[in-house]
């Protein structure tokens, strides 16, 4: 099924009868993927299943939902709160989508993000964190997409929760894009409200208002995702002025209504010509891009604009003759400053080995 077409059943969007037969049918399925996962996490929790610990600190950067809450700039923002101390961190991911065992979309971004800090990709992520510490003298381990992956012990868990669809349509896999229940997130130690600017108070009080009624009075915060600028594969920045032209825009992220809206939110929205969507970490063809090319030439656009997550998958400085530029952007915490830190600080406090000196 199409993206877009299965987030419009799942959101309910689509009203027509054979939507909602679709939405029965996903439900099915969900009851069958939820006692699975209930089932695993009993597992865990009553010691069943083995949980790895490691000589260092190890902080998870994660969520409930499938894509789309913005981890790869928080795990940026993570490390470089590490970094400005003087502590070495190693970033541990999986790899997902990952194309003839390449590394993904998200590790070139954070590569981009955070030079010269190590990231190792594995589907086994005790062994990576075994070799970040023994061979890459890591001295905090930042595990990038790690709520679910309960095998490697964690001294914290950073738990994102997206402002524009919190609880992914209500509903578990595939019904809708819950991981897990929403009881889970009582394992989380700091809840993350994101893109915390693009959503009306009043909701945004309703969201943690639920997400405290599960946490209690463990911290959350809010961040928001910051434009500071433009860059193009040959790594030339630019400003946002830029974009005072006719723009298409065009994405393959787990939220791309995030994206839209940070455009609207810089003025861009008048001068939209365009906006395309396609799955998360899409993989684009020759033919892809021939098509974004003409399409956004009959929309009449000057410039054609995408994340950076798929400008790195994206070798060209320009398609068909029209600039292409990534919106470059950085996490912020907007509300809760102090309680981020602690909670990151707490996490080193005496358990820190002094064995990296890179970044002093």
């Amino acid at each position: 099924m199409k993206h877009s077409i299965y987030r419009d059943v799942i959101s309910g969007a689509d009203r027509r009868f054979l939507a909602g037969a679709a939405r029965c049918g996903l439900k099915g399925a969900s009851l069958f993927y939820e006692a699975a996962v209930r089932l695993r996490n009993r597992a865990f929790d009553a010691g069943l299943f083995r949980t790895h610990r490691v000589t260092v600190p190890v902080v998870s950067i994660g969520n409930l939902t499938a894509g789309g809450t913005g981890k790869t700039p928080m795990v940026a923002a993570v490390v470089d709160w590490f970094k400005a101390r003087g502590i070495c961190p190693v970033i541990l991911s999986r790899g997902y989508r990952s194309l003839n065992d390449a590394v993904n979309d998200e590790k070139l971004v954070l590569d981009q993000l955070c030079p010269n800090v190590v990231h190792l990709q594995s589907p086994d992520r005790v062994r990576s964190a075994q070799e970040a510490c023994e061979r890459h003298n890591a001295q905090v381990l930042i595990l990038d997409d790690g709520f679910q992956h309960r095998r490697l012990a964690r001294d914290l868990d950073v738990v994102l929760i997206d402002a524009l669809d919190p609880w992914g349509a209500g509903h578990i896999l595939p019904r809708g894009l819950l991981r897990e229940p929403r009881s889970a997130l009582r394992r989380a130690n700091l809840v993350v409200l994101t893109r915390a600017d693009q959503c009306s108070p009043e909701r945004k009080q309703e969201i943690l208002a639920d997400v405290r009624a599960l946490v209690g009075d463990r911290p959350t915060v809010e961040a928001t995702f910051l434009p500071i600028g433009l860059v193009n594969a040959g790594g030339e920045i630019a400003p946002m002025e830029l974009l005072r032209t006719s723009v298409a825009a065009f994405c393959g992220i787990g939220n791309p209504e995030g994206f839209r809206r940070t455009l609207d939110v810089q003025g861009i929205a008048s001068r939209l010509a365009g906006f395309r969507t396609f799955p998360d970490h899409h993989h684009y063809t020759p033919s892809d891009l021939d098509n974004l090319a003409a399409w956004a030439r009959s929309c009449g656009a000057g410039v054609l604009v995408t994340t950076q997550k798929d400008l790195v998958k994206i070798p060209r400085n320009d398609l068909g003759g029209l600039p292409l530029w990534a919106l470059a952007i950085r996490a912020q915490i907007s509300a809760g400053q102090e309680a981020f830190e602690t909670s990151l600080q707490e996490v080193i406090q005496g358990r820190v080995p002094p064995n990296c000196s890179r970044f002093q």
